[in-house]
C-alpha cells in the first residue's frame, strides 16, 4: 500500500476548525484573531552602518503572513541585542541576538517563540537546530550543536547563523499545549517551516542576501524534527543531521507504554530495580565486552552471533538461565525471577501496534536491553508500584502517560496503565501519528535537490531503542537500494553511546561532515569519535577514541597484543569490520 503524505495536515483537527471553534467561543467576531502583519516591514540603515547600527535597527521589524509559507498570524522581533566579541562569557564572536515571536492563527495558541544569531563575519549558511523532549523551551542557538567535540567552535562561531525555537508553547504546562489543536500541530512539524521562514526573512533583512544552505542538526526530538526538515520541507533545507531521531514520536510513545505495561502490570511483580538491572548489565558484559578485541566497558557488536549466543539464554526460565533466581520466585539482588525475566524477554521482543500507521509503520523495535545498557540513564522508577500522575517512576511511564493523557485520549483522568487499549484509539493515534510522525522514506524531492541526510544513534540508548533508527534505515535502503541511499545517506551506529551519555559519550563534528559533503560532494569517510565522558569514575578512558563505522559494520580492536590503556583509547587501533564477523 502506497501512503501519501499530508505535508500540511494536522490530521481531523484542523487549523480551521480550531479558528472557527474560537470565533464561535467568542461570539464570531474579529477578537478571536489576533493582530495580523500582512507585510514585512525592513528597516533601514545607511549604506556605511555598522554591524551594531545594523543588528539594533532589526529591533522594529516586523514579518507579514504572506512571508512565512503556512498559516500565521505574522512574526515580530521583539528584541535585538549586539553582543560585542570581547563580551563577558561570550565565546562566539561578534553577532547580533534577535528574539522573536511568530503570531498564531487561533488567539488561544501560544506564539512560537525564536532566537537567531546572526554573525558579522557571516558564512552564507545557516543552521536551525532542533529541541528535546516535549519541546517547550527555546532553542537559543548560541550554544553546541548536537554531539559537539569539546574541540570544535560553536556554529556562531565558524560564521553559521543559527536558529531554534521553543515549537510553539511553554514547557512549564506539561502536555497542557496539545489541548489546543494549532499548539500541537506547531509542535507536531509545522513549526519548523514556520520559524525556518521568520527567520529567512531576518536573514534577508541583515546581509541584503538569502543564504546559500541551509542545515538542520538536531538529538532526539531535535532529530525527529530534523527529519520532518527532510521529508516535509525539502525546498528549504540542504541537509541534516538526525542523532537518534525520536521520528515516529507516536509509535514510541505507545511503545513506551507497553513497556511500562510490562514492568507494573500484575502489581509490579515483572519490575525491575536498579540492583537487578546492575545484575543484568554486568552478565551481558561479561558476556560480550571482550568479543570487540579489549576490555573496555563496551559492547560492540550486541547482535553479533558470539554475543547473542551467550544473552539470549538471559531470556529463558529453565535452568540453563544463569540468572533465574533458584525455583523463579525472588531470592534477591543477584538473580531475576521467571517475572522479571519475563519482562526482559518482552523488552527484547518487537512491539506490534495491530494497525499500520502513517508512513507504513506498524510496530516499534526491540529494547537494547542485553546490549550492555545500564538503563540508568532514565531508568525503570524506584518502586514497582506506579503513581498517577507518574512521580519516580520509570522513564517510559512518564514520557508515553503525558501523550496518552493529552495528545491521544484528551482525557486527563484517564489510568494510561490499565485504562488505555490502543485498539480503542485507532483512529486517533493514526491522527495524531499524521501530525506528528515522520517515518516516511520518500526522500525522492530531498535527494533531487542534492539534500545530504547523517543519521546516527548509540547503540546503548534505553530512551529511544537504536533498533528504531535500525528500522528507518533499513526500510530507507530497500526503497532506494543500498548503492542509491549512499549517494545521500549514512547512518551510524555508534558502540556505548546512549542517549547523549553513556559508557562512550560519542561526540563527532557532524556539521563539518554534512557541510563538506554538501558543498564539495565529498561524501564522510574516516569519521573519528572522541569520548566525551569527564568523570572520575571513568578517568582512564575520558577523551578516547574510535573509529565511527556506517551501519553494518562495528569498531574491532585490531591494535598489538597485551594493549596499553592507551593503546585501547586510540582509534588507530580499532578498523570497521562487518557485523556478521
Amino acid at each position: 500500500m502506497a501512503y501519501s503524505r499530508k505535508v500540511f495536515s494536522v490530521g481531523a483537527f484542523s487549523l480551521a476548525t480550531a479558528v472557527a471553534a474560537s470565533l464561535a467561543a467568542c461570539g464570531g467576531d474579529d477578537a478571536a484573531t489576533p493582530s495580523q502583519s500582512t507585510t514585512t516591514t525592513v528597516p533601514s540603515t545607511p549604506a556605511n552602518a555598522s554591524a551594531a547600527e545594523k543588528c539594533n535597527a532589526l529591533a522594529t521589524m516586523r514579518i507579514g503572513a504572506p512571508d512565512i509559507g503556512l498559516s500565521t498570524s505574522g512574526a515580530v522581533v521583539q528584541s535585538a541585542q549586539w553582543i560585542a566579541a570581547d563580551a563577558a562569557g561570550n565565546v562566539n564572536g561578534e553577532y547580533c541576538k534577535v528574539l522573536g515571536a511568530i503570531r498564531p492563527v487561533d488567539v488561544t495558541a501560544p506564539d512560537i517563540n525564536f532566537q537567531v544569531n546572526l554573525p558579522t563575519s557571516w558564512n552564507s549558511k545557516t543552521l536551525q537546530m532542533g529541541g528535546g523532549g516535549l519541546d517547550g523551551t527555546v532553542v537559543t542557538g548560541d550554544g553546541a550543536f548536537t554531539a559537539q567535540p569539546a574541540s570544535v567552535a560553536n556554529a556562531i562561531r565558524q560564521g553559521y547563523v543559527t536558529y531554534g525555537s521553543d515549537s510553539g508553547h511553554d514547557a512549564s504546562g506539561g502536555g497542557a499545549f496539545a489541548l489546543n489543536d494549532e499548539a500541537l500541530a506547531n509542535f507536531g512539524r509545522l513549526q519548523i517551516k514556520k520559524t525556518h521562514d521568520a527567520v529567512a526573512a531576518i536573514v534577508k533583512a541583515r546581509y541584503g542576501a538569502a543564504p546559500a544552505r541551509s542545515y538542520f542538526v538536531g538529538g532526539s526530538q531535535g532529530g525527529h524534527e530534523a527529519l520532518i526538515a527532510a521529508q516535509f520541507y525539502p525546498e528549504d533545507y540542504d541537509g541534516v543531521v538526525a542523532g537518534y531521531p525520536a521520528y515516529n514520536v507516536t509509535m514510541m510513545h505507545v511503545a513506551s507504554n507497553d513497556f511500562a505495561k510490562a514492568l507494573y502490570l500484575n502489581g509490579g511483580a515483572g519490575w525491575i530495580s536498579a540492583a537487578k538491572m546492575k545484575t543484568l548489565f554486568t552478565a551481558a558484559m561479561n558476556a560480550c565486552d571482550t568479543l570487540d578485541g579489549v576490555a573496555d566497558g563496551v559492547v560492540s557488536n550486541p547482535n553479533g552471533a558470539a554475543c547473542t549466543a551467550l544473552t539470549s539464554k538471559f531470556v529463558l526460565t529453565d535452568v540453563s538461565n544463569p540468572l533465574r533466581c533458584a525455583g523463579g520466585t525472588d531470592t534477591g539482588d543477584t538473580c531475576l525471577s521467571d517475572a522479571q525475566i519475563a519482562t526482559v524477554a518482552h523488552l527484547n521482543s518487537r512491539f506490534n501496534l495491530g494497525f499500520t500507521l502513517p508512513g507504513g509503520i506498524s510496530s516499534y523495535g526491540k529494547w537494547p536491553i542485553l546490549d550492555g545498557t545500564t538503563f540508568t540513564e532514565q531508568g525503570f522508577g524506584s518502586k514497582p508500584a506506579y503513581s498517577t500522575p507518574p512521580s519516580g517512576d520509570a522513564f517510559q511511564y512518564t514520557i508515553s502517560d503525558t501523550t496518552v493523557r493529552y495528545i491521544i485520549t484528551r482525557n486527563l483522568s484517564i489510568d494510561s496503565i490499565q485504562g488505555f487499549d490502543p485498539a480503542d484509539w485507532k483512529n486517533r493515534i493514526t491522527q495524531v501519528s499524521d501530525m506528528l510522525d515522520a517515518s516516511y522514506v520518500d526522500l525522492d524531492a530531498f535527494r533531487a535537490k542534492g539534500g545530504k541526510v547523517l543519521m546516527f544513534h548509540g547503540t546503548n540508548d534505553s530512551s529511544i531503542t537504536p533498533y528504531n533508527s535500525i528500522d528507518y534505515y533499513t526500510r530507507l535502503v530497500q526503497r532506494y537500494t543500498q548503492a542509491t541511499a549512499d549517494t545521500f545517506s549514512r547512518f551510524y551506529l555508534i558502540p556505548g553511546f546512549g542517549h547523549g551519555s553513556g559508557q562512550f559519550q560519542s561526540t563527532v563534528d557532524w556539521l563539518a561532515a554534512l557541510d563538506g559533503w554538501v558543498v564539495n560532494g565529498a561524501a564522510p569517510a574516516g569519521l573519528v569519535a572522541t569520548d566525551g565522558n569527564k568523570g572520575a569514575s571513568t578517568t582512564a578512558t575520558n577523551g578516547r577514541t574510535r573509529p565511527v563505522c556506517v551501519y553494518g559494520s562495528y569498531p574491532k580492536y585490531t591494535g598489538p597484543a597485551n594493549p596499553t590503556q592507551a593503546q585501547q583509547n586510540d582509534a588507530a587501533n580499532f578498523s570497521c569490520t562487518a557485523t556478521t564477523s
